[in-house]
């Protein structure tokens, strides 16, 4: 029996210019890998030994090409995969804003009439919850595609944009994207039990989902699953009709018509929400893949269920950074935008994820975060703008990875002098509308928060308030929704919130 993953068929991206990990099972000791290019000659081969039913064989790094093929002998038997790339190969992983799907995105519709590129291919590691003969056959038939007229509209959206606008960069180089994502999960579902157990945060999630599902079993969970879903569908087919028939309708409408989302899937044993269990069903199934870097979108989840959002997320990328066998392998993540929603307190929940985000970055190498505090909408946590997320995630790995990118500004430190406090900012600023600039304030010692007024002297704001006589503290963009964001970068990227 010879299987090698499925990620190794017709139409697989590899990844350029690092050792390519080719893996997968048999029952046969001695495995022979052979990588030709279009012309037939022999680019790279190896012989690996199997252990336990698997095998992992490693190829010599190689160039950007196209027309390659893939073969996999043991013993008798030989696997073949056709029309093999190689070039930049990206997991995309998150949550719901990376789920959302291109046939649902701006834009979507249009670009999946025409876009067509057989360079840019998308690998989906299927969403199965639990372990089993289902999940198993599912990865089996799974396979790589293009985006061609009338296909592909199930990808990622924000990943599409991402991917896109690279092959726009760097039209010679293939493009591959394996999608690795589950709407409505924490940062915690995407680790193994082990890893989160490094941590007390991470210990912490597990025992408390442990206690909500105490004295479930998978059969009893399972019935109180479909009941959820039966209604969640229910709602979405009433939301869908609603929409139909009033497609302008804005999602306030919808909500008071059709009610506010039944979103409270039951813990257990099976859930994808649980801590540790997409680590297992899903990461598992395409490591030690050899990747050009990660985007992640993730954190909504999480932002009103921890204050250390930023101990979880460098637990993460440690963790897939040994999963995926690179210590330096780039991590770039989406800083949550905007968002309210309808009538509800603002908590600051999200404000205060976004600055633990910006902490993981600063204190993480190799990382780098995209802000979209301009973009977001009130009571919608789904927008359906991705090429902004897409397309400065391309900028951002082209800061990182590819000689040269844009990126947002953000604040470096403060200098207080008698009544102002100038916060130095990367870059000049300047705001977008030509008003004065917003959402800016600042403290003494007592922390009694008021807002500010700002001189912008390109890289410089300089900062006052009546009644703040000798500032100490500064901050900028401490809510989770606004739509008052004017401070800008030259490059049109808005301002990082800040906190100094």
């Amino acid at each position: 029996m010879l299987k090698p993953a499925a990620l190794f068929t017709d139409g697989a991206v590899l990844c350029r210019n690092k050792e390519i990990r080719v893996f997968g099972e048999t029952d046969q000791q001695i495995v022979a890998v052979i990588l030709s290019d279009k012309n037939g000659a022999t680019l790279a081969e190896t012989i690996s030994e199997s252990r336990d039913g698997r095998f992992l064989a490693s190829l010599a790094p190689q160039q950007a090409q196209a027309g390659c093929r893939l073969s996999i002998r043991a013993g008798n038997e030989q696997a073949e995969a056709a029309n093999v790339a190689i070039g930049e190969v990206f997991l995309a992983g998150g949550q719901s804003n990376m789920e959302l799907e291109l046939r649902n995105a701006d834009e979507g519709p249009e670009i999946l009439k025409t876009y067509n590129d057989p360079l840019l291919r998308f690998y989906n590691v299927p969403k199965i919850a639990i372990a089993g003969p289902e999940q198993r056959k599912a990865n089996d038939e799974t396979r790589w595609h293009s985006i061609r007229p009338g296909e592909g509209g199930e990808n990622s959206a924000v990943a599409y944009f991402f991917a896109a606008k690279l092959r726009e960069r760097m039209p010679e180089i293939p493009v591959g994207i394996i999608g690795c994502y589950w709407g409505g999960t924490s940062v915690t579902c995407w680790m193994e039990e082990e890893t989160l157990r490094t941590e007390a945060e991470g210990v912490r999630y597990l025992d408390e989902y442990a206690a909500l599902s105490a004295g479930k079993t998978m059969e009893s969970w399972l019935a109180e699953d479909k009941v959820f879903w039966d209604v969640l569908n229910q709602w979405n087919k009433a939301v869908a009709d609603y929409q139909q028939a009033h497609p302008n309708a804005p999602w306030k409408e919808v909500e008071g018509v059709c009610g506010p989302a039944p979103w409270n899937p039951p813990p257990g044993p099976g859930s994808p929400f649980r801590p540790a269990g997409l680590a297992v069903t899903m990461v598992q199934e395409i490591m030690p893949a050899t990747l050009s870097g990660i985007l992640y979108y993730q954190g909504e989840q999480d932002a009103e269920a921890t204050e250390q959002y930023d101990v979880l997320m460098k637990l993460l990328i440690r963790s897939w950074r040994e999963l995926f066998r690179d210590s330096e392998l780039p991590f770039l993540f989406v800083q949550l935008p905007m968002w309210l929603n309808w009538d509800a307190e603002d908590c600051r929940s999200w404000a205060k994820l976004r600055l633990a985000q910006a902490r993981a970055r600063d204190t993480t190498p190799n990382t780098g975060m995209i802000c979209l505090l301009d973009q977001g909408e009130y009571g919608n946590i789904h927008p359906t703008a991705k090429r902004p997320v897409g397309e400065r995630l391309a900028e951002l790995a082209g800061a990182m990875m590819y000689g040269g990118g844009e990126v947002s500004p953000r604040a470096l430190g403060k200098q207080a002098e008698g009544n102002t406090l100038t916060v130095l900012v990367s870059g000049p600023v300047y705001t977008r509308d030509g008003k004065p600039a917003n959402l800016l304030e600042i403290a003494g010692e007592d922390r009694a928060y008021v807002p500010a007024r700002a001189e912008i002297r390109k890289d410089r704001l300089v900062l006052q308030a009546d009644g703040v006589d000798r500032p100490v503290y500064a901050r900028y963009a401490w809510t989770d929704y606004s739509d008052r964001v004017n401070l800008t970068g030259i490059n049109q990227l808005p301002l990082e919130p800040f906190d100094l």
